[in-house]
């Protein structure tokens, strides 16, 4: 399957590459901002004001997703790396049912609350190539033939397997990269996640000078890791819409040296979900602001690229329409409520 984010990356690289230190005159940035994510001059101004901007950008397909934030902070980007590392405060957010950060090497112990609900376990019981309720890979659907599902104890079976499965395929992961991320197989047409991880990241020629080692790790990880780059993994259950959803995501930090205009990029890259999302990349850059005031300040920008299961056809077209409303939205508030943190703690 060829179908990807791309237009969600190129959007990340043209962040990187157009946003320098700002200035009110900085015709880069007016470029950017006019020509690449189509702003309008009260959207820009808003935005150095210190006011959220969130939109949704055009996509190739229907199940394509892509939204773009900004917002100015009055407060160090040290800051936000330390606000988007807490993994307590994300066991606080009402969506976040459960959040669990992995051991360096992963243990299984770090997966004993990672397990599916009774109304998923349920699913899988019918589970079969090409036909699952749940997002899984071919080897995963194939281990439920071990489940005796008429046993009392199936639901422990069910999540025993899982969390086997889930630790196996983060270890191979760490050690062999994209190439064994897999092919989700609950659908008629699978979704080789590799291909789309590799495409969304196709636009390699036309990465800044700034960061190339950066983009490119995010392709070949774990081989060539930049010095200044760390790597993070946790999973959460997360409540995305009807269905509480699995996931397991890697986030890649990159601290940029003092006189980058770029201080901090953060990565959050999907390695499985089990509902909705094939395939998921949000970034987030720490852009060095420029202002006459005492208070440090710089730019929060976010790129948030997916591809998800059910918004083509006629119905999906109006889920889709719903759906990126709530998201874009979404994105305004968090922008907001970033910055009210963030400065409150000046």
């Amino acid at each position: 399957m060829q179908r990807g984010a791309i237009a969600a990356a190129a959007l990340m690289i043209l962040i990187v590459a157009a946003v320098l230190p700002v200035s009110a005159q900085d015709p880069k940035l007016m470029k950017f901002f006019q020509d690449s994510v189509a702003l309008t001059p009260d959207q820009i101004a808003a935005i150095r004001s210190g006011q959220p901007v969130a939109k949704n950008l055009p996509s190739r397909t229907p199940a394509e997703v892509f939204l773009f934030g900004a917002i100015y902070i009055h407060a160090t980007p040290e800051s936000y790396l330390k606000f988007a590392q807490d993994f307590d405060r994300l066991r606080k957010l009402p969506n976040y049912l459960a959040v669990g950060v992995f051991s360096n090497p992963p243990q299984a112990s770090d997966l004993k609350d990672f397990s599916f609900d009774n109304d998923d376990i349920k699913a899988l019981k019918n589970c079969k190539p090409g036909d699952c309720l749940i997002q899984m890979p071919t080897n995963s659907i194939e281990a439920l033939s071990s489940i005796d599902w008429s046993a009392p104890d199936v639901g422990d079976q069910v999540n025993r397997q899982l969390q086997k499965t889930a630790l196996q395929s983060l270890l191979n992961y760490q050690q062999q990269g994209n190439p064994v991320l897999g092919v989700y197989n609950d659908k008629r047409d699978p979704t080789e996640v590799p291909q789309q991880f590799a495409y969304m990241l196709s636009y390699s020629k036309a990465l800044p000078e700034s960061l190339p080692d950066f983009y490119q790790y995010l392709l070949d990880y774990p081989r060539a890791k930049p010095s200044n780059v760390e790597n993070a993994f946790y999973w959460a259950r997360v409540k995305f819409g009807l269905k509480p959803t699995l996931r397991i995501v890697q986030m890649v930090t990159l601290q940029g040296n003092p006189s980058d205009p770029v201080a901090y990029a953060i990565a959050q890259k999907q390695l499985y979900a089990s509902h909705y999302f094939e395939t998921a990349l949000d970034l987030s850059f720490c852009v060095r602001g420029s202002d006459d005031s005492k208070l440090p300040g710089f730019y929060l920008i976010m790129a948030m690229g997916s591809e998800q299961a059910g918004l083509t056809g006629v119905k999906g077209s109006i889920v889709r329409k719903t759906a990126v409303g709530r998201s874009v939205s979404n994105l305004q508030n968090a922008l907001r409520n970033i910055k009210t943190t963030l400065e409150g703690k000046q």
